[in-house]
């Protein structure tokens, strides 16, 4: 009997046209295997609704086409169903696709879903708000909201974000209670790393793995400008964790508290309250991802 796969297309979102999509799809998708359907998202977080009514249907597979925002919301719509997600991944940074070993190639990525080889992946819940892979409560927040409000997409808009909000960032101040010992310091990062990156090779943790049943908190404190290309350098070699400005706190269930109430979940901003119940939710998410 063939599987039931949905093709969730936000017609908006990445850094290519989307025209070209259907017709991939029925060149490179095994018909033996899938009957498929496309469905078009009309506003944001219709992605959410679309994915739950999937599960409803009971479909056994339903692919986010699109950015980490698109995969966020298809993903947190199946956490705790049994339809597993797939991803074509065109979007500015990829990080979930990335760290999953789904091919960036929108041929290969179907082909990727053919050979149907999942996993059982943990999730994050921050409060009531699920998320994927990363979260984020320091610059990278602020430069997600900057990203959002932008126009223009691509690896060329973030840069410009990262570089003009670097340069005014002031530090905000958490405290940080995982088991009972709490830790208090300004911080320029506090991200919460249920997988390794952010998007494009920058790689903010690169012990994370989202099958352990536990997440990482990677913390960056203040430092010095002219030591910018070297801890730059370190995260896109996979060696943040090795910066004498980080620290890397592994756990299950975490306490935070916020001086500024701004985040992002997967690269989506978000608004949050100043203190934050975080735990890791083992094993909730069917995934499709590539081989290594």
């Amino acid at each position: 009997m063939k599987k039931r796969i949905w093709f969730i297309i936000n017609p908006i979102s990445g850094v290519r046209r989307k025209d070209d999509i259907p017709a991939m799809i029925r060149e490179y998708l095994n018909h033996d295997l899938f009957d498929f359907e496309i469905k078009y998202t009309q506003h944001k977080g219709h992605a959410v609704d679309l994915a739950k009514e999937a599960v409803e249907n009971k479909i056994d597979v339903v692919c986010a086409v699109g950015g980490d925002g698109s995969v966020h919301e298809v993903g947190t719509g199946l956490i705790g169903s049994n339809t597993k997600l797939a991803i074509i991944p065109i979007g500015s940074g990829n990080g979930l696709a990335r760290h999953m070993h789904i091919p960036l190639s929108v041929s290969k990525a179907i082909e990727c879903i053919n050979d149907m080889y999942d996993i059982q992946m943990d999730t994050v819940l921050v409060n009531d708000k699920p998320f994927l892979g990363i979260g984020g409560y320091g610059l990278d927040a602020v430069i997600a909201k900057k990203f959002d409000q932008d126009k223009k997409r691509g690896f060329r808009t973030y840069i410009k974000h990262v570089l003009k909000e670097f340069f005014k960032y002031n530090p905000i101040n958490i405290s940080i209670d995982t088991n009972g010992q709490i830790k208090k310091m300004p911080v320029v990062l506090c991200t919460i790393a249920n997988t390794s990156e952010f998007g494009n090779g920058f790689v903010v943790s690169p012990k994370s793995d989202a099958t352990d049943g536990k997440i990482e908190l990677f913390i960056l404190k203040p430092f010095s400008f002219w030591r910018t290309p070297a801890i730059i350098y370190q995260f896109f070699t996979k060696r943040s964790h090795k910066s004498q400005f980080a620290e890397v706190i592994s756990f299950e269930k975490a306490k935070i508290n916020l001086s500024q109430q701004i985040a992002h979940y997967d690269g989506e901003p978000v608004d949050v309250r100043s203190e934050l119940n975080v735990q890791v939710v083992p094993k909730s998410l069917h995934i499709l991802i590539g081989k290594k």
